[in-house]
């Protein structure tokens, strides 16, 4: 069975949330009033990748729950298998949908005028919902994987058997080894054919994407290393976050078990929810100018908030100002 350490994967996940959440719900709201008002293909993407996120988020405190709990499962088991579909597939999604958009980033700068022509706002979407149904079909094997029984269930342990038990007290994470029959070629299946083969897509194209725009001397400077930066830091988020759990796959497909360092790789994929609102800053001038209003209001509120003259000191001033002209009534009178 497998360990989180407990500090340090609630404090990944405590961030994450705290972070990502917020961010994320800015660039939903950004990119459905722009799908709303003009359709762009990247646009479509960008918000189905936000869509992944919040997705994300929004199950990430029933992780947080069990890491809290010494990694025992308390609440409703049905939820069990719910939360880790989605907390995996959400994963895979994003990595579709990040590909998705370095092929649209670069089939614009390499084929201008025959992309801008044939650019169409519906094979966005299409590409969308065949990446969410690719990934919902392969990732149903988190549904599958618990109710697997063992071949000799009359002599396992426990806790080996705490996934197909009527005491589920662990949540995927101990595997007989029927089940590791099962598991372990699908994880190396998910390696190369949901993370291997769109990285070197995206490779591909941000390379060359790099490439035609560092010989266009014309484009104005600024925006040219804008996005190359916005490039590179794609191909890096998706090498750090997504590699190393990717790796665990493959070794634990050739020692025949998980690896142990599996749930430490499994965190840099989760921070990957915070990671992407970054990338939708420097591709999105829509969510640059969003983020900019957002500051700019908080700004222009803390403002007000400071000119604003303290009550309980007005209504000393007041009744100073009270009491003296009481004192000189008074004094009047006498």
């Amino acid at each position: 069975m497998q360990q989180c350490h407990t500090g340090l994967c609630l404090s990944v996940y405590i961030i994450t949330f705290v972070l990502g959440f917020p961010a994320n719900v800015l660039a939903f709201y950004t990119f459905c009033k722009k799908v709303r008002q003009k359709p762009t293909p990247i646009d479509i993407l960008l918000l189905n990748l936000t869509i992944s996120d919040l997705l994300f988020l929004l199950f990430l405190p029933f992780k947080m729950h069990e890491v809290m709990n010494n990694m025992v499962w308390d609440i409703p088991y049905a939820l069990c298998p719910l939360s880790g579909f989605i907390f995996f597939m959400t994963i895979y999604t994003s990595t579709f949908f990040l590909t998705a958009v370095s092929v649209e980033r670069y089939l614009g700068v390499a084929f201008p005028i025959q992309h801008s022509l044939k650019r169409r706002p519906a094979y966005a979407v299409a590409a969308s919902i065949f990446f969410w149904i690719f990934s919902v079909v392969h990732l149903s094997i988190v549904f599958i994987i618990p109710f697997i029984p063992s071949a000799n269930s009359h002599n396992v342990t426990s806790d080996q058997n705490a996934t197909t038990g009527p005491n589920r007290r662990v949540c995927y994470e101990s595997f007989t080894e029927a089940q590791l029959e099962v598991l372990l070629p699908v994880r190396l299946e998910l390696c190369i054919v949901l993370f291997c083969i769109p990285f070197l897509i995206c490779c591909f194209c941000y390379i060359n994407f790099i490439r035609i725009l560092s010989k266009l001397h014309h484009l104005d400077r600024r925006r040219r290393l804008r996005a190359i930066g916005m490039a590179l830091g794609t191909l890096l988020v998706f090498a750090l976050c997504f590699g190393p759990y990717n790796v665990s796959h493959i070794v634990g497909f050739v020692t025949w078990k998980s690896p142990p360092w599996r749930d430490t790789a499994l965190l840099l994929s989760t921070f990957n929810a915070c990671l992407d609102p970054l990338i939708f800053y420097f591709s999105s001038s829509a969510v640059r100018g969003t983020v900019g209003s957002v500051i700019e209001g908080v700004r222009s509120h803390l403002n007000r908030c400071m000119s604003c003259p303290i009550p309980w000191a007005s209504w000393g001033i007041s009744q100073t100002t009270t009491d003296k002209e009481h004192t000189q009534e008074s004094t009047n009178a006498i």
